[in-house]
């Protein structure tokens, strides 16, 4: 069972991402208690117990993080449930997948086809989401290969601990 203050922890990330995120609350909640918890892989109905929410708010929250890539839901042979881990090595989960980038860059290239002889001023916030989006998908690679080089340089110091990863 999760302690008050755990749960306030959990609270406060579930506001968190709320207000910044438009995200139903308990997504944020279960994210700040797999931050915190340990054992790392529980099962919805730990989740839910430990969380006092229904198994269902749990599993939709569970499939919201799931989508964004911020976790991972397996299920060992033999076990009729699931369990969650957060997933910090996805590029998804860490913020550096292009790949919502691209289509983004691609949205804006089929507007301004849309808008072909449109003055340049009708065409502005296109043409600008177009170079942004093209922006980062040229550094974000660089950006997450200077993370995990800092990453690797903070656990070989002994700052971060090496966290041992389950394939996928």
């Amino acid at each position: 069972m999760a302690t008050d203050a755990e749960i306030t922890f959990a609270d406060h990330i579930g506001r968190f991402y709320a207000r910044r995120y438009g995200m139903a609350p308990m997504v944020g909640r279960l994210l700040g208690y797999l931050v915190i918890r340990h054992p790392s892989e529980p099962s919805i109905a730990e989740l839910a117990d430990a969380l006092l929410a229904s198994r269902s708010a749990i599993t939709g929250a569970v499939s919201t993080l799931e989508t964004l890539g911020l976790i991972h839901r397996s299920r060992a042979a033999g076990e009729r449930m699931d369990r969650v881990r957060l997933d910090l090595d996805a590029p998804r989960s860490t913020g550096f997948d292009v790949t919502e980038f691209h289509e983004q860059a691609a949205l804006a290239r089929e507007g301004l086809a849309l808008l072909e002889n449109a003055p340049i001023e009708r065409k502005a916030a296109l043409l600008e989401w177009q170079a942004f989006a093209d922006f980062l998908v040229t550094r974000l690679p660089q950006l997450e290969a200077d993370w995990r080089a800092h990453r690797e340089k903070l656990r070989a110091e002994g700052t971060l601990p090496d966290i041992p990863r389950r394939p996928q």
